[in-house]
């Protein structure tokens, strides 16, 4: 009931059409061309952005972090956040996941989920923390950060200050 394939039941006639039928398959698929090649662009100096504000963080280049901001107060408060985390931390390991991109006119919208680790020194365990944040930039051709909102990695000493801070003790009666 089962049939034997011999060397005879599969000719070279049909093999060198299944490597036909391949070779069509491949080259169909590797010249897809974008669609959309300004939208595509735009979106992957969006990332490239993205990249350049965790890659100087985690490089703790101040003049790399600035670069990728717009001269805005906001924005300072969030520059001097992260030099203090550059002056008290030894190490810092940062991944963002880009969960959604929201592109309105000038204006966009990253959404990202992050994790990293702060070390004071090479044997520090070091605090591990993670979020979610709202990267708001500006710009279609210079992608420049204009804002942001949420939980940010960045400030890590603030916040490990804020948490270390030993709660009021009980006035004696």
């Amino acid at each position: 009931m089962f049939h034997k394939w011999t060397h005879s039941t599969f000719s070279s006639s049909s093999f060198v059409g299944w490597l036909v039928l391949l070779a069509i398959a491949v080259g169909a698929c590797s010249s897809k061309a974008i669609q959309y090649p300004e939208d595509h662009e735009r979106i992957r100096r969006i990332d490239r952005a993205v990249e350049s504000l965790r890659d100087a963080y985690q490089q703790k280049d101040r003049s790399g972090f600035q670069s990728v901001m717009l001269p805005l107060d906001q924005l300072e408060q969030l520059q001097r956040q992260a030099e203090a985390d550059f002056d008290t931390f030894h190490t810092i390991s940062l991944e963002f996941k880009t969960e959604r991109i929201m592109i309105e006119g000038d204006d966009i919208d990253v959404y990202v989920h992050w994790q990293g680790v702060w070390k004071k020194d090479a044997d520090d365990a070091g605090v591990r923390q993670r979020g979610h944040a709202r990267l708001q930039w500006v710009g279609k051709h210079s992608i420049l950060l204009r804002g942001v909102q949420g939980d940010l990695p960045f400030g890590m000493k603030t916040k490990q200050t804020l948490s270390e801070v030993p709660p009021p003790q009980a006035k004696p009666r």
